[in-house]
């Protein structure tokens, strides 16, 4: 599947929304850049970033597992 990103000025933009809405959600997904989507997207970027630079730091399936049973002890009596 291809990805394709448009401008579309708003006077016809309801007229292709239409004709993009014809197809099946198998053939066709329309994904609205809201404000949303736009700071996830800086978000992954800057955290791909690091990852290329080398100045990520991972925690390994052990670590996790120690930090969330701790937090399940410290809270299981809150509920």
């Amino acid at each position: 599947m291809k990805t394709i990103r448009l401008r579309i000025n708003d006077r016809i933009y309801d007229k292709i929304i239409w004709l993009l809405s014809k197809f099946n959600s198998d053939e066709i997904e329309i994904i609205s850049e809201d404000a949303e989507f736009v700071e996830n997207q800086k978000y992954l970027n800057s955290e791909l970033h690091e990852i290329m630079q080398g100045e990520a730091k991972f925690v390994d399936i052990k670590d996790v597992d120690d930090r969330l049973e701790a937090i399940i002890v410290k809270n299981e009596n809150t509920i």
